[in-house]
C-alpha cells in the first residue's frame, strides 16, 4: 500500500511540475513578445513622424511651386492684356 502512494504522489508531482514549467513558459514568453511589441511602437512612431515631416516638405514646396506658378501666369495675362 505505501508503493500505491508512492507511485501516486509520483504521478501527482510529476504532471504539477510539468503544469508549473509550461505556466512559467508561456508567461515568460507572454512578457518577452510585450516587451518587443513595445520596442516595434516605438520604432513605428519614430518612422511616422520622420515620414510626416518629409511629406509636409513636400507639400510645402508644391505650395509654393503652386504659387509661383499662379503669379507667373498672372504676369503673363496682364501682359496679354496690354
Amino acid at each position: 500500500m505505501d508503493a500505491d502512494w508512492a507511485m501516486i504522489l509520483t504521478i501527482v508531482g510529476s504532471n504539477l511540475a510539468l503544469v508549473l514549467m509550461g505556466l512559467g513558459a508561456t508567461i515568460t514568453l507572454f512578457l518577452w513578445a510585450r516587451g518587443e511589441a513595445r520596442e516595434d511602437r516605438k520604432n513605428d512612431q519614430e518612422r511616422w513622424e520622420t515620414h510626416r515631416n518629409e511629406m509636409m516638405t513636400i507639400l510645402k514646396a508644391i505650395q509654393d511651386e503652386s504659387r509661383d506658378f499662379h503669379g507667373r501666369m498672372c504676369a503673363i495675362e496682364e501682359r496679354s492684356r496690354k
